[in-house]
């Protein structure tokens, strides 16, 4: 395509496609600019992105493209590290609609799958049946299988399983000239029912097959590992073979899949881990064929700079120190499966024993139990996000990734690589299949400098000459790509390389189908294809937050590797808005993107850009990518941000303004604060309110309670508190809407035996706040202004090590985070390590055996709705164990993302519909579920009333638990209100 014909044929491309396509057909710049990337160092604006709704739609699209002479690449997950899946031209991506089971039969061990199916997702309608898809990435929550066996894929469990082309026995396509087809097994003599297009590859196939014999016997490598280039080893020139295995590994190249069919595995009914420690990672690297033969199922390396890495990660660190002991240079971890669990218990010891005579005795942590092994392989698993939370513009590169030797070279070759790292003045990060000899090895460059991009082609060139003389693979797991596909020459010589061409051009003479990889690929150092470009800096910018922890904002937004993990559909809580709309605009990686690219003048108005804004819109600040998400990207605070300069260049809607103004207002409304309950109240009035603030008329508002918190002077009998002095620290919305939580609250911490004091503001008598309804608005100096104020009213306290005790989670953890980016003052970092949710400094009490409060047995079930903010503060373990320490309760968890409400998003008209759909997914069938005798608890605000707002059930505070479990003699104790 050339440059000076791009807009107007983006422009009837774009018409073309919406006529003919049911699916979703964006060509808006931050569209485009969020599919031009994927988790490699590459990005490549697309001229516009399909995102089809059927297979019908997917030929459309082809037709089309193919007219226009536009080309097509194929997308699933868009977690390539290689740059498979960006290019110039169309992108579909099929993650979002195309993700059906299409036929299971459980008897055979079969299933059919639509090609945007993700991994995790098919393995959970399996389980039911005992059976799984055994190979397993690490971007197993989400990978797509189309996407796998484009990308010949594989996992931890390889040794066992083999790698996608042992595991797709059928693929379904279209062809660049819109043929269909099924590519199967083909027998000796086989005309077949197929197209005569297809049999005709078949035999064109064959005939390169037979040209080349000798060559791809002399020069394809026979480890297991080896995914490069087309799988021509697998073609027979006069005998049976299978057709899907050379489409396997063909990165979308040579047919665009439309369905897989699948062998599958029946479950292990058992599972043992031992995690072996080694004194240093060449230890760890000789151990390594000793432990293969004990026949396990997964040896896997964790080197010393994840360990580190890990430890830093707050999702991490609890895992490493319960199962890491010391200051390993490196780990294996060691799986064995079997059916019951006593024969494993053996293998453990077998394992011990093993790693003694190799001079390690006692080094194995043994893992039996399920939950337990689950949290150590999720720390391997996300060894490459763990690896690029490195800060700084020097990461862990992908170029040399997953080269795979035979397993007898595997310390020699290693040790090779890190003098070649030493010869360019770096070091490399190393883990994953030490089983079959494809570690993951990336040197530490910042790809942002010339000069280290010149080192990168060199280690390159260098390893690859090594891994050539041990008889291994340069391209082992994943993929070619960019990064790789120019390497095929040298590793396979200049007739192999000729035959793939020959296979490309037998599928795809006209190149439509994602042109310039395996074949005729770009200089993989070509910076004008990177994300970080010739050209790349950031606009000068004054920010409303401080981010020097990561440099600047830039740097900040940087932090997303692409990786994804934010995309997946279950465990944990990010993202809500991805899970109920499965749309790249509404996920953390996708905004990421268009932020980074507003922040470095690459998207029209920047920061002032609607389109931008729209991404960002859905996000509901739930902060669970600031746990979640291993490289820590905060896109809570990164929307602050972004809303304070769209709303400098837009103004702030009358609704925000109502809502962010409350800390100022409300404590003058005096009466007039029950003629706001009339709106809910008087028939008709909510919806003209409705059209004048935008606050959805069919959800009740928060009501304002006739009683409100009043803080009082210490009682007398306070000051010989047994347990010493607290803070109660009471929000703007338990003191105007929820004033019977801050009462209980202050009941129990008094009947608990401690000095229950308020900060009091120096400039008069207005409650304090800690600004969170100005930064939900965007108004950043508003909420600088509150978190001053509040922060000068809890220092002295803090400073005498008083705890500061919050009921709100999203206000008391303001304080912990918000606050030291609005106000980086000593005071406030004094202040933040003294603020505890009630919960924490409860479990905290626990702990130290002072807490005792006189409580009776409720003999009560309860089920808990985590709040967002506590899970991302880590804070959930507290809510549980206070919880468990009520005579006679007995608390689960109920396993939930956000509730949707997310402070005033779900009274919103724009946004209540989605508001619903988040609650909906786990949160109020759980509910609904629960019998009526079973308490609800719940400690936001906003939570309580999504709950009884969708589930017609009243929630209840943890303090309100407690304060029901007093004694008699406690209860009657009065608190909180003067008059």
């Amino acid at each position: 395509m050339q440059a000076a014909r791009e807009p107007i044929l983006a422009k009837r491309l774009e018409g073309r496609l919406r006529a003919a396509l049911a699916g979703d057909v964006w060509f808006d710049a931050t569209s485009r600019g969020m599919y031009a990337t994927d988790a490699s160092i590459y990005q490549i604006v697309p001229l516009g992105v399909v995102v089809p709704r059927s297979v019908d739609d997917v030929e459309a699209a082809l037709t089309i493209a193919r007219e226009e002479g536009v080309p097509v690449t194929a997308r699933g997950g868009g977690t390539s590290q290689c740059g498979q899946t960006v290019n110039r031209g169309l992108v579909v991506d099929t993650s979002r609609y195309l993700r059906d089971v299409l036929a299971l039969d459980p008897a055979a061990r079969t299933v059919r799958v639509q090609p945007g199916i993700v991994l995790d997702d098919l393995n959970r309608a399996l389980k039911p049946h005992g059976l799984f898809f055994p190979v397993d990435p690490s971007t197993a929550s989400r990978a797509t299988l189309g996407g796998m066996a484009a990308n010949n894929s594989s996992g931890a469990r390889s040794i066992r399983y083999g790698i996608m082309a042992d595991n797709v026995a059928g693929i379904d396509a279209v062809l660049a000239d819109g043929t269909r087809a099924h590519f199967g097994e083909v027998g000796a003599n086989d005309g077949g029912a197929e197209p005569a297009r297809y049999r005709e590859l078949v035999e064109r196939v064959r005939a390169i097959a037979a040209r080349e014999a000798t060559e791809i016997n002399a020069r394809i490598p026979t480890v297991q590992r080896h995914v490069g280039g087309y799988a021509i080893q697998t073609v027979r020139p006069s005998g049976a073979f299978n057709m899907a295995k050379l489409l396997v590994g063909s990165e979308g190249t040579l047919a665009f899949f439309t369905a897989l069919d699948l062998p599958l595995q029946p479950l292990p009914r058992a599972k043992a881990l031992g995690v072996c420690h080694f004194p240093t990672f060449g230890d760890a690297m000789r151990a390594t064929e000793a432990l293969v033969a004990l026949d396990p199922v997964a040896v896997e390396l964790v080197d010393r700079t994840m360990i580190e890495l890990s430890r830093k990660i707050a999702a991490f660190a609890p895992v490493l120190a319960k199962y890491v002991h010391g200051e390993p240079g490196a780990l294996l971890l060691v799986e064995f499966t079997g059916d019951d669990s006593v024969p494993l218990d053996a293998r453990l010891v077998d394992l011990d024993e093993t790693m003694a005579s190799l001079g390690f005795p006692h080094a194995v942590t043994k893992l039996t139990d399920p939950a337990q092994q689950a949290e150590m392989w999720d720390v391997r698993a996300q060894g490459l996000n763990i690896m690029t939370s490195m800060r700084g513009d020097a990461k862990p590169v992908s170029i040399i990734e997953d080269c795979a030797v035979p397993l007898r070279h595997l310390a020699d070759y290693t040790e090779r690589l890190n003098a070649i790292f030493a010869k360019y003045g770096t070091t490399g990060t190393f883990y994953a299949h030490a089983s079959v000899g494809c570690l993951h090895v990336r040197p530490v460059l910042n790809v942002k400098h010339d000069e280290d991009v010149g080192k990168l082609r060199a280690i390159a060139e260098e390893a690859f000459a090594v891994v050539r003389e041990y008889g291994g693979a340069h391209s082992g797991e994943h993929g070619d790509g960019i990064v790789r596909s120019e390497f095929h020459e040298t590793m396979f010589g200049p007739r192999i390389v000729e035959a793939f061409r020959d296979v490309k051009r037998a599928f795809d003479p006209t190149g439509l189908l994602n042109p310039g990889k395996i074949v005729d690929a770009p200089r993989m150092d070509d910076r004008t294809l990177f994300r970080y470009g010739p050209k790349y800096a950031p606009l000068p910018l004054k920010t409303a937050l401080d981010w020097s922890e990561f440099g600047t904002f830039a740097g900040a937004v940087e932090m997303c590797n692409n990786n994804g993990a934010c995309r997946k559909s279950a465990g944990g809580a990010m993202c809500p808005s991805y899970r109920v709309t499965e749309d790249e605009h509404h996920v953390t990686r996708g905004r990421a993107n268009g932020l980074r690219l507003a922040l470095t003048g690459q998207l029209p108005d920047g920061l002032g850009s609607r389109e931008l804004y729209d991404a960002l819109d859905l996000c509901v600040s739930c902060k669970a990518c600031r746990r979640e998400c291993p490289t820590g990207v905060d896109m809570a605070r990164m929307k602050l941000e972004f809303l304070a300069h769209y709303r400098a260049a837009h103004g702030t809607p009358l609704g925000d303004r109502i809502v962010a103004a409350l800390p100022r207002t409300a404590y003058r409304l005096g009466p007039l604060r029950r003629l706001a309950n009339l709106r809910d109240a008087v028939p008709g009035l909510a919806k003209p309110l409705e059209r004048a603030t935008g606050f959805i008329a069919k959800r009740p508002l928060p009501r304002w309670h006739a009683r409100p918190f009043r803080e009082r002077a210490a009682a007398p009998s306070q000051a010989a508190a047994p347990h010493g002095e607290v803070v109660l620290f009471v929000d703007t919305f338990n003191r105007w809407f929820e004033a019977d939580v801050a009462r209980a609250a202050e009941r129990v911490l008094t009947a608990a035996g401690y000095a229950v004091r308020f900060a009091r503001a120096r400039d008069g008598a207005r409650p304090l706040c800690c600004g969170r309804t100005y930064l939900g608005a965007g108004m950043l100096d508003a909420a600088r202004a509150e978190a001053e104020r509040t922060v000068a009213a809890l220092c002295p306290f803090a400073e005498r090590g008083v705890p500061i005790v919050g009921l709100e989670p999203s206000c008391l953890l303001t304080l912990r985070d918000e606050v030291l980016a609005l106000v980086p003052t000593d005071a406030a970092r004094a202040v933040a390590a003294q603020a505890l949710l009630f919960e924490e400094f409860v479990a905290r009490e626990l702990d130290a055996g002072r807490w005792s409060p006189p409580l009776k047995p409720l003999g009560a079930k309860a089920v808990v709705h985590g709040h967002c903010h506590a899970k991302a503060f880590g804070a959930m373990p507290a809510v549980v164990r206070a919880l468990r320490a009520i005579p006679g309760l007995e608390a689960s968890v109920i396993d939930s993302s956000c509730c949707g409400m997310a402070g005033m998003f779900g009274y919103e008209a724009e946004h209540y519909d989605i508001s619903m759909r988040m609650a909906e997914r786990d949160l109020l069938p759980a509910v609904r579920a629960a019998d009526e005798q079973t308490l609800v608890v719940a400690d936001g605000m906003s939570c309580k009333h999504q709950i009884e707002h969708g589930a017609r059930r009243r929630a209840l505070h943890v303090a309100e638990l407690y304060a029901a479990a007093l004694s008699a003699s406690a209860g009657e104790a009065k608190g909180g209100e003067t008059g």
